[in-house]
């Protein structure tokens, strides 16, 4: 319950007081983007300062679902639009909105403005109402995927690349092995964009009340100009915000404009419900965003967020001690990397599932080759119909600089005991034996992962292994093909989780944790399973040395471990930290 007095000036705006009986329209800002998951660091924070989270706006609307103060939701989708998978969460949030008889409207100056404004639009779909600029578009377009060559580059350069691949999908190795696209990466490409095409004209012919034979018609002729796509049903009004706001107060009377962060997040509102809250059995949410690397996870600037397999498995272990926890959701976004820090983890949530509690994995953007890895052990596997999966492969090998840093006037020389002491230096190729090693070592971690897959999804072998060979399936696909169990988002896999444990959705209590203080941050842990042990690096502490010139080998590292040339790749999206890894650039848009 709200309290029923209004609290004046800045203080009662901060936490969220309304006047006694206002009814209330929601506005949804995204034209800041969304974050994934909430900031790791306060480096993070302040950088994405008043950039809602998915899970915030996706609570805060399943909130407002049930508050009969609530009138509407107007949302204003910008430039910067969502992802498919993220769309697809949304969507699923607007419905129950509406169902609950909610009016919904959705505006924007332009669906894409000389681009692609495909999932921006998708998302207005979902909406009772779709307002579009009169100097805007509707680029409902089509999906594209774009894939980056640095080969010739490297020639250039005097870099020499040797990489084995397992299988003939795992295209990583192309971005650095090839001028242009080899076939069985545009078979596969073509594949992710026709269904991502099919959730797109699905989605939109439900939301508009078309047939998908006209939506497909509508894409071969977009962009469209607004009349245009007025006359064709793809849009409801044309006009400006001021225009969409005098419309709503027409039609809804007397309301409080109230942004849906700052109602799902008032702190009176929290305070009215902790009473109800307190002694509910908890699902614990953890959280995986970033490449997957040995050690610490972090967050930096250069890099991003990354995964490490000792904050993880530390995570992992503390809820599994904590007696209130009831089941456990890991929402992973990652394409991979480290194929033992993958394991790692993996073998963690065997354990907590072994505790009694059960585990449900929940795909958001993407969770592909080592972000499968550490998805595949749960019981039950969540993902978005745009998600991106699966890439059930390996690849690895380094890179040769000599000639390059020969380039510039540098020249290294090394001293060395033991056959292969030096084998992965990046002054010289590997030699014919040295390959062989490598060649048997990708073998040796496919066979490796895909008999865990295998048993994890319980399938055959032989099975499962048609559908790996490093190919990166959508989430509708991998529904399909048995790589995961359901298609939805977060509410879903909450849902499902409590299910397992016996409990229903509306008896249990979400919290994100571990959620280490703010002194357990700095301070040493005081053992491997302590809070603070959960606590991931930030800042230049995350960054670490630059250390020498040579690179990580075909295992991969954290990203202090990463070469020059390797740290310089993150900065195009390709950044190499281990073995199961896919084009971390890739996105469904």
């Amino acid at each position: 319950m709200k309290p029923s007095f209004p609290i004046p000036g800045p203080l009662g705006a901060a936490l969220g007081s309304r006047r006694p009986g206002a009814r209330l329209l929601l506005e949804l800002d995204l034209t800041r983007g969304l974050l994934e998951s909430p900031p790791a660091s306060p480096v993070e924070a302040l950088r994405a300062m008043h950039v809602p989270t998915l899970r915030g706006v996706v609570e805060a609307l399943h909130k407002a679902a049930a508050d009969e103060h609530v009138v509407g939701l107007v949302a204003h989708v910008g430039a910067r639009q969502p992802t498919l998978a993220q769309s697809n969460e949304l969507r699923a949030a607007v419905a129950e909105l509406r169902t609950a008889g909610k009016r919904t409207v959705c505006w924007s100056e332009t669906y894409g403005e000389m681009g692609p404004g495909n999932v921006g639009y998708h998302l207005a779909t979902a909406f009772d109402e779709v307002w579009v600029q009169p100097s805007g578009d509707v680029g409902l377009v089509g999906p594209v995927a774009q894939a980056v060559f640095l080969r010739d580059t490297f020639d250039r350069l005097g870099v020499e690349t040797q990489l084995g691949q397992r299988h003939e999908y795992k295209s990583a190795a192309e971005t650095f092995l090839r001028s242009s696209m080899s076939e069985p990466n545009r078979e596969m490409l073509t594949r992710l964009v026709e269904s991502a095409m099919e959730t797109l004209v699905a989605d939109v012919a439900s939301g508009r009340g078309l047939s998908e034979e006209d939506v497909r018609a509508a894409v071969e002729e977009a962009p469209l100009s607004p009349s245009v796509a007025r006359e064709r049903g793809l849009v409801d009004r044309v006009g400006y915000r001021d225009e969409v706001y005098d419309d709503l107060r027409r039609r809804l009377g007397d309301v409080e404009l109230r942004y849906v962060t700052r109602y799902g997040k008032g702190a009176l509102a929290q305070a009215g419900s902790a009473v109800s809250r307190r002694n509910r059995p908890v699902v614990a949410m953890i959280h995986a965003a970033g490449p997957i690397h040995l050690g610490r996870s972090s967050s930096t600037p250069l890099s991003g967020r990354s995964i490490g397999s000792d904050t993880v498995a530390a995570a992992l272990r503390t809820v599994a001690s904590d007696d209130d926890v009831k089941a456990v959701v890991l929402r992973i976004n990652s394409p991979g990397g480290s194929y033992v820090a993958s394991d790692t983890i993996r073998r963690e949530v065997l354990a907590l599932r072994r505790s009694g509690r059960p585990v449900v994995a929940s795909m958001a953007d993407v969770a592909a080759s080592g972000g499968y890895y550490i998805a595949m052990p749960a019981d039950h596997v969540v993902a978005c119909a745009g998600t991106l999966t699966g890439s059930i492969g390996v690849l690895g090998g380094k890179q040769v600089i000599h000639e390059m840093l020969r380039k510039i006037g540098v020249n290294r020389e090394s001293v060395s005991t033991g056959r292969y002491a030096d084998m992965f230096s990046t002054d010289r190729p590997f030699d014919e034996d040295e390959w062989a090693r490598v060649e048997r070592w990708l073998d040796r971690v496919y066979d490796d992962f895909t008999a865990k897959a295998a048993e994890d999804r319980g399938m055959e072998v032989e099975q499962l292994r048609a559908l790996a060979r490093g190919r990166v399936w959508t989430g509708a696909d991998a529904l399909r093909h048995g790589l995961v169990d359901e298609l939805g988002g977060l509410e879903q896999a909450i849902a499902a989780a409590a299910s397992r444990a016996g409990l229903a959705r509306a008896d249990v209590e979400l919290k994100v944790m571990p959620k280490p203080s703010l002194v357990e941050r700095f301070m040493p842990p005081e053992n491997s399973e302590s809070p603070a042990a959960t606590a991931a690096l930030g800042g230049l502490a995350a960054l670490g040395g630059l250390g020498g010139l040579g690179g990580s080998g075909a295992s991969g590292g954290g990203p202090s471990s990463l070469s020059v040339v390797e740290r310089l790749l993150v900065t195009t999206g390709v950044a190499p930290y281990g073995v199961l890894s896919m084009p971390v650039g890739w996105r469904l848009r």
